[in-house]
């Protein structure tokens, strides 16, 4: 087992936790992984779409190294045992083990829930993600073609999912 990853704490997201969330999210949403990069305005929008409680993070000592959050993808209560996920890690601790951890702890927490379906949503031109789902059980239920102009270039958004 890799050292780096033995040593990361995963627990659920804080108040406190919020300026280095948003940090994180300025590095890793890009014109690469996103359909326009992520910029939040203020530490009070950012706790609306993302209150604590609501990820999952992983820290080595201060040190954030990711985290995967959830929310309900409609306010339907037909919709309730689903979950619309989102994950990032720092670039410096990908392919670190981080990110299973991560999935793997969103899927625990999920499944105590009595969560039973994970979805999320990726770009065609970010293949890297793509694999990295696939490992992590997810697999393509649906494509929007050609749903974004990024840069000029048409990418699909592919819709992936994991049945608990």
């Amino acid at each position: 087992m890799n050292t780096r990853q033995a040593a990361f704490v995963l627990r659920l997201s804080e108040m406190k936790d919020a300026a280095s969330l948003m940090e994180l999210d300025q590095v890793v949403w890009n014109r690469e992984t996103a359909p326009e990069p992520l910029h939040w305005t203020s530490r009070d929008q950012y706790l609306l779409h993302n209150p604590p409680g609501t990820q999952v993070v992983a820290f080595l000592d201060d040190c954030l190294c990711g985290y995967v959050g959830h929310r309900p993808p409609t306010g339907l209560a037909s919709n309730r045992h689903v979950w619309e996920i989102h994950i990032a890690v720092h670039p410096s601790w990908q392919r670190q083990g981080v990110g299973f951890q991560l999935m793997e702890a969103m899927k625990a927490m999920a499944r105590s829930e009595g969560i039973r379906k994970l979805r999320l949503r990726v770009l065609s031109s970010n293949p890297g993600a793509q694999a990295f789902y696939t490992r992590c059980d997810f697999i393509e239920e649906g494509r929007l073609v050609q749903e974004f102009d990024v840069d000029g270039r048409f990418v699909d958004d592919i819709l992936m999912r994991c049945f608990l």
